[in-house]
């Protein structure tokens, strides 16, 4: 004898849902890792005074490329 009364109705089966994918994360690492390391060599490849007008130091480079969208010395952007 069954126990299910009446009709059941279910959910679209095309329903899209986030799956996590961990070879998808190790690949967005991989690719922000590729474009930290292009700027890092695009900086590297610049004269003092180069980086002097851009406002960073040859010592600030890794810094700089690691940390792009922050200041090395918050005191020197005000």
């Amino acid at each position: 004898m069954s126990t299910i009364q009446g009709p059941t109705e279910l959910g679209p089966a095309t329903a899209k849902r986030p799956v996590y994918s961990p070879l998808e994360a190790y690949w967005n690492a991989f690719q922000e890792w590729r474009k930290r390391e292009k700027l890092r060599t695009e900086l590297c490849r610049l004269t003092d005074s180069e980086l002097a007008d851009i406002g960073i130091t040859r010592g600030e480079i890794d810094y700089v490329a690691s940390n792009h969208s922050i200041s090395p010395d918050p005191l020197r952007w005000i």
